[in-house]
């Protein structure tokens, strides 16, 4: 299972490890509604195919994501629907293999929020990461304002999510973001992700069940914040801060 998808997603299976590489370095892998469409029906692929045991999500030297791509997402706000992020967000809480997660550079919005899902985070020393959702008139996405304070406790939570403050690679490790700090990132993640890819995949997926919060519980928050998240997008205040921004 590889190749390379015409929406800025690159596909490529080593041995039992299935990478989903964003390819997008023009907007620093800022994801926009096609990505997240290709991300789905990739990891709807992986699901049912049994040589792929792990899946490596990962960017591009610097640049892991810059979050979802506002001038695409000012299109969301008109329709009032959200299906890709939803359908993506969906599959990914579903999703029964082991996920690890390659960031190198900048991580924001999503590309910080998509790491709570993960099983094993490595990143290099220079990753930042941010979200920065009160800036532009938004909320958290993804599940985070459950999966964060579960990781990181309520006050770095809070300034992560609510101040979107920038936490270095230090900060991030020390708070549980970041599972491992390495230069050499791809060859560092790709080998924890053949690490567990080796493991006896039905006692993992069990455990990783038994680890995680209940998928109701989570698929109903991540409901919730996506209802705040569509209504926010149409608010004048949003639409406001989302014009500074492109400006």
């Amino acid at each position: 299972m590889s190749g390379a998808s015409p929406e800025n997603i690159g596909v490529v299976q080593q041995g039992s490890v299935l990478t989903i590489r964003l390819q997008r370095p023009e907007k620093k892998n800022a994801i926009d509604r096609a990505m997240y469409a290709a991300m789905t029906r990739c990891l709807r692929a992986a699901t049912a195919d049994d040589t792929v045991r792990c899946v490596r999500f990962a960017g591009g030297p610097g640049s892991f994501s810059a979050g979802n791509d506002i001038a695409d997402f000012l299109g969301v706000g008109e329709a009032g629907t959200l299906d890709e992020v939803q359908a993506f967000l969906d599959t990914v809480v579903d999703f029964p293999k082991p996920i690890v997660a390659a960031v190198d550079g900048i991580a924001i919005g999503i590309g910080t929020t998509l790491l709570f899902h993960c099983d094993q985070v490595v990143a290099s020393p220079r990753s930042v990461f941010r979200t920065p959702f009160s800036d532009l008139g938004l909320v958290p996405e993804a599940g985070s304002s459950l999966l964060a304070p579960r990781l990181m406790g309520e006050r770095e939570a809070f300034a992560l999510l609510a101040m979107g403050e920038t936490f270095d690679a230090n900060r991030a490790l020390r708070t549980g973001i970041v599972t491992q700090l390495a230069d050499d990132v791809d060859g560092a993640s790709l080998h924890v992700a053949e690490q567990l890819a080796g493991k006896p995949s039905e006692a993992l997926a069990i455990t990783r069940t038994l680890l995680r919060p209940d998928r109701e519980q989570l698929r109903e928050r991540i409901g919730v914040e996506s209802r705040f998240f569509a209504e926010c997008l149409r608010s004048p205040e949003a639409r406001t801060a989302f014009a500074a921004f492109l400006r």
